[in-house]
């Protein structure tokens, strides 16, 4: 079984993403989903923002980032939309990552280091209507030509954060779909 650090997205740690993470650890993984905005959720991309912008991405990331320095760094490093700034960043540049699962998101590979570490296998997920996804499209085609061990699922639709089922935005077929992928790639590890 994986053990797997699991970054939420801009919302928060959301009854949504909870559920998530509880889904895998019925399968037996471990997951652990740290609060980077501290038990704060909000209603909207919009509102999730305003509190990102006060509280300062460096910050939160700085949080992401103490909450992996507590575990043993044999991680698949998984995230939602904003989680996967810090959850990319780590599968790249922490020694021992096992792999990464990039939902919602992918940052340019050269923002972290060079090329992608060979031996970290990775699955990115996606709407192809998502305005914010379709901004991290290239930077996420460019990653699985780049890497020995990576797929990219795009889905039919525009919705951001479809996989969080406490969102107006779930789709629960897209999800389902993706979450069976998650677990083929979770049973290689």
């Amino acid at each position: 079984m994986a053990e797997v650090l699991l970054y939420h997205h801009i919302q928060g740690l959301t009854d949504g993403v909870q559920k998530f993470a509880e889904s895998l650890r019925q399968d037996g993984h471990t997951v652990h989903t740290p609060d980077l905005f501290e038990g704060r959720t909000f209603g909207s991309l919009e509102e999730g923002m305003q509190f990102a912008r006060e509280t300062g991405f460096d910050t939160l990331r700085a949080r992401g980032a103490a909450a992996a320095e507590e575990l043993d760094p044999t991680l698949v490093y998984a995230g939602f939309s904003f989680g996967v700034t810090i959850a990319q960043k780590l599968a790249q540049t922490r020694p021992g990552a096992r792999g990464a699962l990039l939902m919602h998101a992918c940052i340019p590979v050269a923002e972290y280091g060079e090329s992608w570490p060979d031996g970290v296998p990775v699955q990115l997920h996606g709407k192809e209507g998502d305005e914010f996804f379709d901004e991290d499209l290239p930077a996420a085609r460019a990653l699985v030509k780049s890497a020995s061990a990576a797929e990219l699922f795009v889905y039919p639709g525009d919705q951001h954060l479809f996989t969080d089922a406490s969102l107006d935005a779930f789709d629960a077929e897209a999800s389902k779909l993706l979450m069976d992928r998650v677990r083929g790639f979770l049973a290689t590890i």
